[in-house]
């Protein structure tokens, strides 16, 4: 097993050998947030007839020339459509037919006239000005062609291209497989929120709600959770039983007499890759594989847990899905908040980043979870890094998907 090793080894470490969970089809309804395996084809033309933009008359334009307001056509009414009838005659020379909006344009028609620019009842309408040949015509696939290319792979679906999808008729889809996450977290003096009063010495646990929710935020809804005693066998049979394929725990890597991983890995079958990461906060990061599946143990330190979460659990369900934006995006800031510590290894602060520029809340001890809430975006500071000013330019990963 390798210990203290540096961040950048961790991440290809942890990524080795995994491949892609593969492709499952799923509702177009139900893809919301899912990424396209495969380029989707458009079956048929949108829309399907050239129809009409507005309420008005589908005419001939040639019937038009020289029209105004001193000398307008007449123009007879034969017939009235409604969107979602079909054409029944063709207009011929002299003629118009009453249209409303989205209707199918009736053979001999090249125009549409707006219903307030004539003059006129249901059997006859003056018209006082000189259309264009398609002028308010909308043409069979203007939006899109039969055979084009609709969504292509790797299209990250939103509300649109569900909005798409339905309009070419199109109701499952492929989509990159997400891995299911088991979390187990670890530690005698933790007990659940709901357990009231809290007992003395006990904390409420909030590294499993946490990583929950967080999963389910990236996208992540097929997961399981437990909360254990500091028990060797009964957390070695809890990953032993594990169905997920990934594993997260939390507590129990350090070296106190109750960090119990190193003894618990062993018995679950599981082989320990690496052991502690050159970066604060969750140094005593932990990294094993059980029967190939990967299980990333994390420290019991609120913060330290969901900022090892953000840089080594990502890159395992980025490479699970097979989908790169599982990544955090990596931008340049200014720091408007001077950061005082110096020394030590490579650092991740929690950080608010706006428009170029990021804001450093109070409060950065790894147990630390309150300062937290509204920040984007982890601030990294190198290793033996001087004390920051404000107005230094450093580099963030910003935490959204």
């Amino acid at each position: 097993m390798k210990t203290s090793i540096s961040l950048e080894e961790a991440l290809s470490l942890v990524v080795e050998g995994l491949t892609a969970l593969g492709v499952e089809w799923v509702s177009a309804a139900g893809a919301l947030g899912r990424t396209l395996a495969e380029d989707l084809t458009a079956p048929l033309h949108q829309p399907p007839f050239d129809r009409s933009p507005l309420d008005g008359y589908a005419l001939n334009s040639t019937d038009t020339a020289g029209a105004n307001q001193a000398h307008p056509t007449l123009l007879t009414v034969v017939d009235t459509l409604y969107a979602g009838d079909v054409a029944r005659i063709p207009v011929e020379p002299g003629q118009a037919v009453r249209i409303m909006t989205g209707a199918m344009i009736p053979q001999g028609a090249d125009c549409v006239i707006r219903q307030e620019d004539v003059v006129g009842d249901n059997n006859q309408i003056s018209v006082f000005q000189t259309l264009r040949s398609f002028e308010n015509y909308c043409f069979q696939g203007e939006d899109f062609a039969a055979g084009q290319v609709l969504l292509p792979a790797g299209t990250r679906m939103d509300a649109a291209a569900v909005g798409v999808l339905a309009s070419a008729g199109i109701t499952v889809v492929p989509v990159h497989r997400r891995p299911s996450v088991c979390v187990l977290c670890t530690g005698d003096e933790v007990v659940p929120p709901e357990t009231h009063p809290l007992p003395p010495g006990k904390i409420y646990g909030a590294n499993g709600p946490l990583l929950l929710a967080r999963l389910a935020e990236l996208g992540i809804l097929q997961t399981t959770c437990a909360l254990l005693p500091d028990d060797p066998e009964a957390m070695a049979e809890a990953l032993r039983t594990s169905t997920g394929d990934l594993v997260i725990t939390t507590g129990g890597v350090s070296v106190g007499a109750k960090d119990i991983l190193h003894e618990v890995l062993p018995l679950a079958g599981a082989e320990q890759v690496f052991w502690r990461v050159k970066l604060k906060p969750g140094t005593p990061v932990l990294f094993s594989r059980m029967a190939g599946k990967p299980v990333l143990s994390l420290s019991g330190n609120p913060f330290a847990a969901a900022a090892t979460f953000e840089l080594l659990a990502r890159p395992i369900l980025a490479a699970l899905t097979g989908e790169p934006g599982w990544m955090p995006e990596r931008r340049e800031a200014i720091l408007d908040t001077p950061f005082e510590k110096e020394g030590g290894y490579r650092r991740f602060l929690r950080g608010r980043y706006r428009e170029g520029r990021v804001a450093l809340p109070a409060g950065h001890s790894a147990g630390q979870l309150a300062s937290l809430v509204g920040c984007n975006c982890l601030v990294e500071v190198p290793e033996d890094s001087p004390p920051l000013p404000a107005g230094t330019k450093v580099s963030v990963l910003l935490l959204h998907r």
